[in-house]
């Protein structure tokens, strides 16, 4: 967020956490992109501050609720307060429970990642809730790619290799024909918390409908090697068409991901390579 907009969020958070009888005077922030993640002190609740035009809080609070309740690895909402969204000074506001990171040599390994991601999954399958297709995110990807406003940065020969990827992948993967389910849409390393508990996964406003492969994509390699039944060649397309989207992202001009523009130069080196790569080994 802009710092102007972000001192609004924080002093929004703020009010809603003090009128709702948590002890709130200060406000950390732990992560700042399209929302703020704040640590509010000396309650210690966690709160997550979108503007109301960018947010789907409402969809996300029912999904964690619904998943915390099937006994899934999910970050909880606050227990102190009634589990809902509220709105302020056209910011909307859902409050969490904080969860103390556990120390690097505490981290979960692969395995550890793959069954916390495979019992999300589990209790995914039983949610019947509207969602996007995964096809829906990749075709937000293409367009973007395809607007020279939106990306201007853009070479030509790197926005027709991103979006010819988009397109050739998505259109393959979404008729596979295989089996689908509710994901969370973005599972990697960043949206899940390391605690005492174990893994714990957050961030679901990214749901979407299409094979857990599409989630694994998201996952450090490594973790697709534990998990069980996956189609592996699936999961090759997959991380390429995972790589264009997260490329397409960082070439936008709103991105502000710290160093986003030097990821999206190497990640397109990185989408040739493969795609270079494998056509070698198609006609080998």
């Amino acid at each position: 967020m802009r710092a102007s907009e972000a001192r609004r969020a924080v002093a929004a958070a703020l009010s809603i956490a003090s009128s709702l009888g948590l002890t709130a005077d200060e406000a950390i922030v732990l992560n700042d992109s399209n929302k703020l993640t704040l640590r509010l002190l000396p309650c210690d609740a966690l709160a997550r501050v979108a503007p109301v035009a960018h947010q789907v809080a409402q969809f996300e609070v029912e999904v964690a609720q619904r998943l915390a309740e099937a006994g899934c690895p999910v970050a909880a909402l606050e227990p102190r307060v009634e589990p809902r969204v509220r709105e302020r000074d056209g910011f909307v506001v859902t409050l969490w429970t904080y969860y103390e990171p556990v120390s690097p040599r505490e981290a979960a390994s692969p395995a550890d990642y793959a069954d916390a991601l495979r019992r999300l999954h589990t209790g995914m399958c039983g949610l019947d809730l509207p969602a996007p297709h995964f096809t829906d995110r990749v075709e937000q990807a293409r367009r973007l790619v395809a607007d020279r406003d939106r990306t201007p940065a853009l070479a030509d020969a790197d926005r027709e290799l991103l979006c010819d990827t988009l397109r050739s992948l998505g259109r393959a993967i979404g008729e596979r024909g295989g089996a689908e389910q509710l994901l969370h849409g973005e599972p990697h390393p960043g949206n899940v918390l390391g605690t005492e508990n174990g893994l714990l996964f957050v961030d679901f406003e990214t749901c979407c409908r299409g094979p857990v492969e599409f989630d694994l994509a998201h996952a450090p390699e490594e973790v697709g090697e534990h998990y069980p039944g996956v189609d592996q060649d699936l999961l090759r397309e997959c991380r390429i068409l995972v790589l264009a989207m997260i490329t397409a992202w960082r070439w936008d001009r709103d991105d502000r991901l710290p160093g986003g523009r030097r990821l999206g130069t190497e990640w397109l080196g990185r989408i040739r390579a493969v795609l270079d790569r494998n056509g070698s080994d198609t006609h080998g």
